[in-house]
């Protein structure tokens, strides 16, 4: 029988030749990856022409299955193609066609031809699934393709910069990084252990307050992201490793920098919301006076520790960032084994704010500060529509189309994480606005909690 086909254009803002070179770049594959198939690259020879090879882990239920895919057919600002050499298809070849419609516009056609394995059973048993996880997978993949292009577009005047990262492999930090390669950025990964290109380009161990100087000349920007995670109990040895992490790795990095002959024109710097404490209904911005409580304290001191950089004429920007929300990770990543299975639901009564942002919000918000010259200081990086914890289960339950109505008690989040942590970060009231973002005119691609659910997990409308 003949193999199944499915097709899916986009038409971007760019010319051919960028949006061609977008997916040549590293980073392409990442950024178009579904956060929610959670696939682990197991090997990759880098790039798109033909014999490049791509190795990925993809979980199927409980097990893992391999896939092998090897690009071919590569012609330069017209086409790729993908050939499925080993997984759960008879037949997969994805080739993917560039056309130039103007000389500033182009579009891109995607064009997958598939057979599942036992032929016409195979295809009546599994046709409609295949199709409809198709459509799913490249609906994200053209609206994250799409946004990217446009975020770089708005400052093609700029020139393309390098860039200093630490925090590269988290959660943030390798989304942000295939942000800005794709987008013709150069990276540098500060991180430990021994420098291996594309993983750790410079070495550092902050503990010890050791990063040589020479690695960072020439860089046009840092963006810092380390620090250890709040996200578990808090004995006093994690408290110090919190603020610990926090204040010794900013020190290191604002003070080399600031010692550089040609020094980086920008410092973005990670802090967080929890440096307005615990507010109630209060509605907070930039202006907003500072908490108390622990982590507001190590707010402070965590803000502080670039003085050195501003005082170098550095331009800093301290990134108070909110719960982001990512399929692959971070809070939303953790609560969705509950809410799938329909255990889910409001916390201690859901009546405090939360402010979240969606993961691609988050690192659209740190290239428009790396770009725009005018922005520094402090900078909610929250989506502009705080809500309840109720609400938040309510849409989140919505999105999945499972119950989120088994409410879960204060003291068994104090049996599991202690109370200090669990009051401090998961039932703390922070309703905070992006009033800097939204001054400067920034674009939020998913401003309610309801269209960053659906974005993250492949559940937007068509």
């Amino acid at each position: 029988m003949s193999p199944a086909k499915f097709r899916r254009a986009l038409r971007t803002p760019v010319s051919v030749e960028n949006l061609f070179a977008w997916h040549e770049r590293p980073g392409a594959f990442l950024r178009l990856s579904p956060p929610w198939d959670h696939a682990t690259v197991v090997e990759h020879t880098g790039g798109i022409r033909d014999g490049a090879r791509v190795v990925l882990s993809v979980p199927a239920g409980p097990i893992q299955t391999r896939w092998v895919i090897e690009h071919r057919d590569y012609q330069f600002n017209k086409q790729f193609r993908d050939i499925l050499l080993q997984g759960p298809f008879a037949r997969f070849e994805h080739t993917h066609s560039f056309y130039a419609d103007s000389a500033t516009t182009s579009s891109l056609e995607d064009v997958i031809e598939y057979e599942l394995p036992m032929g016409a059973v195979g295809a009546l048993a599994g046709g409609w699934y295949a199709d409809s996880t198709l459509d799913q997978v490249f609906r994200y993949r053209h609206a994250v393709l799409l946004a990217d292009l446009e975020r770089h577009a708005q400052f093609a005047q700029r020139a393309r910069m390098k860039i200093a990262v630490t925090g590269a492999s988290g959660f943030i930090g390798s989304q942000l990084c295939a942000f800005l390669t794709t987008g013709g950025h150069t990276v540098l990964r500060i991180g430990r252990g021994a420098v291996k290109p594309g993983v750790v380009d410079v070495a550092w161990d902050p503990e010890h307050a050791v990063l040589n100087p020479a690695d960072l000349e020439g860089v046009d920007a840092v963006i810092h992201l380390a620090g250890a995670n709040i996200a578990e109990r808090w004995t006093d040895t994690h408290k110090k490793a919190i603020r610990d992490s926090r204040l010794q790795g900013t020190t290191l990095i604002a003070k080399t920098i600031a010692s550089l002959a040609r020094k980086p024109a920008v410092l973005l710097s990670a802090s967080a919301i929890g440096i307005y404490g615990d507010r109630g209904d209060e509605v907070l911005d930039e202006t907003s006076a500072l908490g108390t409580g622990f982590l507001a304290d190590v707010g402070r001191e965590w803000e502080a520790s670039t003085a050195v950089a501003e005082m170098a004429g550095i331009r800093v920007v301290h990134m108070r960032t909110g719960i982001v929300q990512g399929a692959a990770g971070g809070a939303l990543g953790k609560q969705l084994p509950f809410f799938r299975a329909g255990v889910g639901g409001p916390l201690a009564g859901g009546k405090n704010w939360v402010s979240p942002i969606a993961l691609d919000d988050e690192i659209g918000a740190m290239h428009f500060c790396l770009m725009q010259e005018n922005v520094r200081g402090a900078v909610n990086f929250v989506a502009p529509h705080p809500i309840t914890n109720a609400e938040y289960t309510e849409a989140l339950g919505s999105v999945l189309h499972r119950p989120a109505m088994l409410p879960v008690p204060a003291f068994g989040l104090y049996a599991l994480f202690g109370k200090e942590m669990v009051d401090s970060t998961v039932l703390t009231s922070l309703r905070v606005r992006p009033m800097v973002l939204e001054r400067e005119g920034f674009q939020f691609r998913h401003p309610t909690i309801r269209q960053i659910l659906e974005f993250e997990l492949g559940r937007a409308p068509s």
